[in-house]
Formats: C-alpha cells, structure tokens, sequence
C-alpha cells in the first residue's frame, strides 16, 4: 500500500565543478520542502498513482488519499484503508472483511506514508533536473539515485512546486523496468481533524464481522 523505493559522474575538471553546484542546489531545494512539509500539525494528501512495465504487460491505475499527523496516518489505496495510530498498524480489506494488526515496521528503510514527503534526505545522491510547465505551474525536478548498489531502484524523479515548495510528482524507475508515478491532485495542510482519526474501533469491526488476524 505504501511502498515506492528509492547523478552521473562524467568528465573532468569543469564538468565536475558544475556537477557539485547543481548537487548543491538540489540539496538546497530539498531542505526547502522538508523544512516546509515539517512546519506543518497536518497534511492531507489526494493522488493519482500508476504502475507501469511495458514489456511485462502490467499498466494499473487508481486513486488514493493519506492524511498525515506526525508519525501517525490514515489512508486509502487500492480498496484498503490503513491506520497507524503511533504503535500499531491497521491494515483493513473490506472486500475480504479482514484486518491485519501488526507491530510498527522495524525496517527502518521502510517507505511509510509518514515518511512519503520526506524519504529523499538519507540515502540517495541527487542533482537539478528540468524545470516543467505544468498548467502555469513551475515544476522543478530532482534526480535522486540510491547510494545502494543493491537497490532495486534505479532513480527517483522528486517534482517540486517551485512556489510553494511542496512535492507535486513522484517517479521511480525500477531496475526491472518498472515505473511508478505518483501525482498529488491536492495538497491540504493545518486541517481540522476528529480526534479519533487515528484510532482503530475494534469493537466496530467485531460487530460487522470482520476477521482480525494479530501478528
């Protein structure tokens, strides 16, 4: 539900210097949108996401929504609803009439939610890309690249609002062939949020005949 993964190096002397200041540019940028995105009590988040690998005959596409408060998160995608309330995550089917209750993930590579507007500041190498016109919109994109050789990620395409400074596209190409995009449709921050967003209703779920599986 929540994964997606995370410049070159080429001639001598000028190319080089040139390289280290769009790196330093890119960083730059990116304190910029973290600085930004931590300000924040909330955020809520609606997006397109695409799935695609031409040669494998694979194009999936569908709609989801997040909502952000610190570490905790609610979202929606691809007709399951997840909820981490701090310690515990919720994973609820409906069409299976099932939950899954597990222990916050240890793997600290993990891509949560929670960590979807801010993944790119460890691990990845980066540097200036093209800036796009999108509607009246300047979109200015980062190439982020795994410092991990063994990552199943080839590259990141991180598209930043370059007025607000707030994530607007997420590409990843895979080392399979695989690319995944993801497009913010709207971008709400400081909502007025119910003050049991974040919490599981066991009892509700019980009584609708829901099957909870704990790990």
């Amino acid at each position: 539900m929540n994964r997606i993964y995370f410049l070159i190096c080429t001639l001598v002397f000028s190319t080089i210097s040139a390289t280290a200041q769009g790196s330093d540019e890119a960083k730059a940028l990116l304190e910029e949108v973290y600085n930004k995105v931590k300000g924040y009590d909330n955020i809520v988040v609606d997006f397109k996401y695409v799935l695609n690998n031409a040669e494998a005959g694979i194009n999936q596409e569908t709609r989801g929504d997040v909502t952000l408060e610190g570490e905790k998160y609610v979202g929606d995608f691809f007709g399951a609803k997840q909820i981490y309330d701090g310690s515990k995550v919720y994973t609820i089917v409906p069409e299976n009439q099932e939950v899954t209750i597990e222990d916050k993930s240890e793997d600290e590579n993990a891509l949560t939610p929670a960590k979807m507007l801010t993944f790119y500041r460890d691990g990845h190498k980066y540097e200036m890309d093209i800036l796009q016109n999108v509607n009246g919109r300047k979109i200015q994109y980062v190439k982020l690249t795994p410092m991990d050789t063994d990552s199943e990620t080839e590259s990141i395409l991180l598209g930043i609002d370059a007025e607000t400074k707030h994530i607007y596209k997420v590409i990843e190409k895979g080392k399979n062939g695989t690319t995944t995009t993801i497009t913010v449709n709207s971008f709400k921050t400081d909502q007025p949020l119910s003050e049991t967003l974040f919490t599981f209703d066991r009892k509700k779920y019980e009584d609708e005949g829901y099957y909870i599986i704990e790990s």
